[in-house]
């Protein structure tokens, strides 16, 4: 049993062409029940504290010992067996709550059942719930692999949602890193690209369990299924698309973040050159000045020391001096920035 397993609680269908039957809180006396009196059954096992509870299910419909284990191990990757009295699937179920992290869901396909195990209670099973009422709908007139390829639809669509605020958070950090940098910036980033990676790590397999299904070609799964099963496919390689874009578009914003850093700190470099360009020939002068020579012992050793003006004409000198650099500076353009900010490539929804 996983540790802090939810408490079992067991949701079941009996249904068919003739109509359905659910039950919230059933018991194993009531799956008996439902098995005699409907030629198909769903059962949806939600919780795995009451391991007895689960073994006991497992022996009424013959699933095998391996596959059950399977169950109990929530940290298994997504991947179909065939077994010769079922099919057995794992798949992963985003938490929206506690996103990117996933929850197992464990799938048992027989001839004339559907069972599903999941960790806790919370799904994304509403919609196949509500068609399941109606005895026109497919899915009561199909076999129970049909109603395997809809839940598994269901958790492959669950991960749309999940890639759309995925994407609205990216966009969020992108303006944040075109509106200046902070502290935070390169964890955020980097926390971003690890939720990406994530995800993709997640969705990948996925893919790989429609295709083994659809290859695998079970008795469990008929030709019609299987044309269901290819547009789920379909919609894993969206789902990939969607996530590789993201990883690209996360790696142009760790360029433009760096690219932000590099021309600020050429600005600023630009700005310590500029002040200190214009500050070497002053202080040239300003040394030049500054060196004892006494000009009564020759009139070549400074004579304008003696001058009545040679102050505010050194000071003259050197306010002359650093305007030319000023203006000249200005003249070449390097006082004002001529370079476009940098931008990242629109991301594609």
């Amino acid at each position: 049993m996983p540790a802090n397993a939810s408490p079992t609680a067991i949701e079941a269908y009996g249904y068919g062409p003739e109509g359905v039957e659910r039950i919230d809180s059933a018991t194993t006396d009531d799956l008996r029940r439902l098995g005699r009196e409907f030629p198909k059954l769903w059962i949806n096992v939600q919780g795995l504290a009451d391991v007895q509870l689960i073994r006991s299910i497992g022996e009424s419909f013959n699933l095998h010992d391996l596959a059950l284990e399977d169950v109990f191990h929530t940290q298994q990757r997504p991947k179909s067996e065939v077994y010769p009295e079922h099919h057995f699937l794992v798949a992963r179920i985003p938490l929206a709550d506690h996103f990117p992290h996933t929850e197992q869901i464990a799938l048992f396909v027989g001839t004339t059942f559907v069972i599903c195990f999941q960790e806790r209670p919370g799904d994304c099973f509403n919609g196949v719930r509500a068609r399941l009422t109606d005895k026109r709908s497919r899915i009561c007139n199909g076999s129970p692999g049909f109603l395997a390829y809809a839940l598994l639809d269901s958790v492959i669509d669950s991960y749309f949602p999940v890639l759309e605020r995925m994407g609205d958070e990216l966009e969020t950090l992108e303006t944040a890193v075109l509106g200046g940098s902070s502290a935070q910036m390169m964890g955020r980033l980097h926390g971003a690209k690890r939720n990406v990676v994530e995800v993709r790590r997640t969705i990948w397999p996925h893919r790989e369990l429609v295709n083994a299904i659809l290859r695998d070609e079970s008795a469990f799964f008929d030709e019609r299924t299987a044309m269901y099963l290819r547009d789920c496919y379909d919609h894993v390689a969206q789902l990939m698309d969607i996530i590789e874009m993201d990883r690209e578009f996360v790696s142009d914003l760790f360029d433009v973040h760096l690219s932000l850093i590099n021309l600020r700190m050429n600005e600023i470099m630009k700005v310590l050159t500029m002040i200190a360009t214009v500050f070497i020939p002053l202080g040239f002068i300003a040394g030049i000045y500054g060196m004892n020579f006494d000009p009564q012992v020759s009139p070549w050793n400074m004579p304008e020391l003696k001058w009545v003006y040679g102050y505010p004409a050194a000071l003259g000198l050197m306010a002359a001096v650093g305007a030319a650099l000023v203006y000249y500076l200005y003249r070449k353009g390097w006082l004002t920035s001529r370079d476009a900010e940098p931008g990242s490539r629109r991301r594609r929804r």
